[in-house]
Parts: C-alpha cells; sequence; structure tokens
C-alpha cells in the first residue's frame, strides 16, 4: 500500500454470530477507504450499521473478520499486540462520544497520560499538556477532575488527549453526540483548527449530515459497505 495515504484499509469484512446461533451478522462487507494527510473525512450511517466497529478497526483496536488496515503504507498486522499498542500510541488520536477519560486523574494528568506510556520525561509531558490544554480553552482547569468538568469541558480535555503525541490521524466517533448545540459547534471548530494548525487528519463517525457534509469527503455506510456521497 502507498505511504502517500496518513490511513488505509483494504477490503474489510467483519462478521459476528447470530444471536440465534444459526448463521452469521455481516456488518462490514468489503469496505476500503483511504484517507489523505490533513483531510477530514465523515462517515455516516444509521444505528447499528457498524460505523464504530470499522472505527475501531481503523485504529486496531478490533480484528476484521478479513481484509487489512495501514497506517503510513505499512500493515497494522505486521505488529504483535505489545508493538501495535506502541504504535497506536504513536500515530492514531482518539475521541469518543462518552470521553473516557479516568476519573481518578485530573485533566491536566489525563492529557499527560499518552506521553508518559511512551516515557517521555514528565516536564515535556506537562509542558505539552499545558498548551494543548491552553489552546482548548482549558487553562484554568488543569488541575480539575472529569467529574467537576462539564460536558463540553470534559470533551476537549479528550481532543488534547488525542494530540498529545502529534499522531497522523484523529479517529472520532460521534464526539458531539452527547453535547448542545453551542458546545457541538465549538468542538466542530477546534477539530477544523487541528487540521489546520497541526495538519493532522481526522475521520469522523456521526449520524448527523449536517456535521458531515463540512468536512472533504463524505461516506455513507450502509449494508456492510461505504460509499462516497
Amino acid at each position: 500500500m502507498s505511504d502517500d495515504f496518513v490511513l488505509q484499509c483494504s477490503d474489510i469484512h467483519k462478521e459476528f454470530p447470530s444471536e440465534s446461533g444459526n448463521g452469521v451478522l455481516r456488518i462490514l462487507q468489503g469496505v476500503d477507504l483511504q484517507v489523505k494527510k490533513a483531510e477530514i473525512i465523515s462517515i455516516v450511517g444509521s444505528s447499528g450499521s457498524g460505523k464504530s466497529t470499522l472505527l475501531h478497526i481503523l485504529g486496531g483496536l478490533d480484528h476484521p473478520t478479513s481484509g487489512d488496515v495501514f497506517w503510513e503504507g505499512k500493515s497494522i498486522y505486521r505488529y504483535n499486540k505489545d508493538q501495535l499498542a506502541e504504535q497506536r500510541n504513536k500515530q492514531v488520536g482518539f475521541v469518543f462520544q462518552f470521553h473516557h477519560l479516568l476519573p481518578e486523574f485530573t485533566a491536566m494528568e489525563n492529557v499527560m497520560m499518552p506521553a508518559l506510556i511512551q516515557d517521555v520525561p514528565l516536564p515535556n509531558a506537562e509542558n505539552r499538556a499545558k498548551e494543548l490544554l491552553d489552546r482548548f480553552g482549558m487553562s484554568g482547569r488543569l488541575n480539575h477532575r472529569p467529574s467537576q468538568l462539564s460536558g463540553g469541558e470534559q470533551q476537549r480535555v479528550s481532543m488534547a488527549r488525542a494530540l498529545t503525541n502529534n499522531p497522523a490521524i484523529i479517529l472520532a466517533d460521534e464526539p458531539t453526540g452527547n453535547l448542545d448545540e453551542k458546545n457541538t459547534e465549538s468542538i466542530l471548530s477546534l477539530l477544523f483548527q487541528l487540521r489546520d494548525m497541526e495538519e493532522v487528519s481526522i475521520v469522523l463517525i456521526t449520524h448527523e449530515k449536517d456535521i458531515a457534509t463540512r468536512c472533504d469527503i463524505v461516506y455513507s455506510l450502509h449494508n456492510g459497505t461505504l460509499n462516497g456521497i
């Protein structure tokens, strides 16, 4: 696969045993995708269409039944479990609808975590966390725990954490799905700023077509296949 693309997947299939135990449930059926540097791609689809499943496969959090995923031209299945985790921490940032912040740690500690996992020196990790949280308008909330933050603030911390290790791509799964209109617009503006300032690529999963159409390319996931809109 070409290293001209930040992320590619080829002929991705994903099947699960049916609830009845007879046969299989085919979620993804031959999905192909290519993402260029600094490109924002959105994927829309109905609930249960497989959007989150596809995102987890693209990020190496789940395995397809068949097919391959490439980060910067290299198959992620060439790595063992530990190597894949290390590469994922370096190359991919995740933003989820429900944040997944560690409740016992402060905002700054949550943002520092990916760098500390990579053995980045503590002062460097602290400086990077402060820089990112300041960029996201959170400099006054560094020492607040998630329970002390609003939903919009938690999502800002989550986005800062996703950028800590300067990833090539951010995979965002319904990042505004739990926010009101004002916070939704704020988070979307920040995502586009990230693309422009960091030249990071973004794959955005959403069920809202008005959000999706603001992206560079829009795909629809329907009946297990990915099609351009």
